[in-house]
């Protein structure tokens, strides 16, 4: 017998809703929906948020509603971490260019900055729609800050931001790329920046890149509390080294009572220890609330079911999608979850929904939105998959059949700007 994604597979969207609509942009119900424990149900709309979730009542249909069929309703997909200011999408291919560290790649990525022809707002755009069509309903965007861009990022990214405004939420972190205290002038450009509207202060490395942990995370923290913003720190040193930083931001957490607010993304360290110092060190992370990101990399992931098994809030993101940090990346945050399962070894559909989680329930959670989730109340941010159940849209990369932002269809749309002239009549009698 096929599963209701099967038997989906086979029809677009446009075949299953209700023609007599009055609004089609605003769906009254999605009836006949799988949702994630399994149950069949219609969910009731109303304006911007969910009204009731009902057990599915087969014959019955509510005027300018949508039948779904049975397919998989998800809440809006979460892409906890990416650069939506770095993308190459929306201008021309540009061929790899490796550097061996990472000051050297910053340098290159500083250079193809000024040379790409296509503004910062019109690749984030491009972005940011393929994000919404593939049924990311917020996103957490770290945004340059430093001496050579200042703050024209933040700014196109806040026009982007308004943009969007009715189809992605876009949450900004202030990310100094090139240091804090060893870059003169970026204390400040990140004080700016929170006040322009940055929701996020952002650090990198501050042993390995800075040199300076006190210094750069006196900084950061100091804003933080100063701005009432949360924090999310890249940390890619490894080993002992990592750890002491976990250690030291989790301490920082903890007495400024940030709890929940602070997120350190890739944590590679956690990857690298052994189970004693793991131990010890994701206990300090859950006793402090600080979260850790992760995009799935191929070499020192941090062991997401063993962080969890402490209580670590643990969460997905895409990070670098088309730039010059590396060429791959679809925006697609159940292919996201796919790639952290396949590092992590998650297999069992127990495994697979938890997967699911780290680019939804969580991520919403680390980024703060309470108003998220299948429930009464809520905002209606969901997407509907092609599939039958939470594991098998992890496993299958299914077709995204519905797309709704606050109520409103948003999406899919075609995931190409791309256009093929066809021949003309003179053309294919010439050929």
């Amino acid at each position: 017998m096929p599963t209701p994604g099967d038997t989906l597979m086979h029809h677009s969207i446009g075949t299953v809703h209700d023609p007599t609509a009055p609004d089609t942009a605003t769906p009254t119900a999605l009836e006949d929906v799988t949702l994630p424990c399994g149950r069949r149900a219609d969910v009731v709309l109303h304006g911007d948020r969910i009204e009731s979730v009902d057990d599915h009542r087969p014959g019955h249909h509510r005027p300018g509603a949508y039948r779904l069929g049975g397919a998989l309703l998800l809440p809006a997909l979460v892409d906890g971490h990416c650069h939506l200011d770095k993308t190459l999408l929306g201008s021309p291919w540009q061929p790899h260019r490796t550097s061996p560290t990472l000051r050297e790649q910053i340098a290159t990525e500083r250079l193809s900055r000024r040379n790409t022809q296509a503004p910062a707002t019109e690749r984030a755009a491009a972005l940011a729609r393929r994000m919404v069509s593939l049924g990311t309903g917020h996103v957490r965007s770290h945004v340059d800050i430093d001496p050579d861009v200042q703050l024209t990022g933040l700014h196109a990214l806040l026009a982007v931001r308004e943009q969007f405004r009715t189809r992605l939420g876009i949450q900004l972190v202030a990310f100094p790329q090139s240091g804090v205290v060893t870059a003169p002038g970026v204390a400040d450009l990140l004080d700016a920046a929170l006040a322009d509207g940055a929701d996020v202060i952002g650090g990198l490395d501050p042993a390995g890149f800075d040199g300076d942990v006190d210094g750069q995370l006196n900084v950061v923290f100091g804003l933080a509390e100063r701005h009432g913003a949360g924090v999310d720190i890249h940390l890619h040193d490894g080993g002992e080294a990592g750890a002491h930083q976990l250690r030291e931001i989790a301490t920082r957490t903890k007495a400024l009572g940030l709890g929940g607010k602070v997120t350190v993304s890739h944590a590679y360290a956690l990857g690298q220890l052994d189970d004693h110092d793991l131990d010890r060190v994701a206990e300090a992370l859950a006793r402090a609330g600080v979260a850790i990101m992760t995009n799935g990399p191929s070499r020192s992931m941090p062991p997401v079911l063993r962080l969890r098994e402490h209580g670590v809030r643990v969460f997905a993101g895409s990070d670098n999608i088309r730039d010059t940090w590396w060429p791959y990346g679809t925006a697609d945050m159940l292919e996201r979850a796919t790639i952290i399962g396949l590092q992590g070894e998650l297999m069992t559909d127990d495994d697979l929904r938890y997967a699911a989680a780290l680019a939804t329930d969580e991520a919403a959670a680390a980024l703060g939105l309470t108003d998220y989730g299948l429930a009464p109340g809520k905002r209606a941010d969901v997407v509907a998959v092609a599939a039958g159940s939470v594991p098998e849209a992890v496993a299958s990369h299914p077709e995204r059949l519905l797309v709704l932002h606050g109520g409103r269809i948003v999406g899919p749309t075609p995931l190409t700007t791309i256009r093929i002239q066809p021949p003309t009549f003179e053309d294919s009698r010439d050929h």
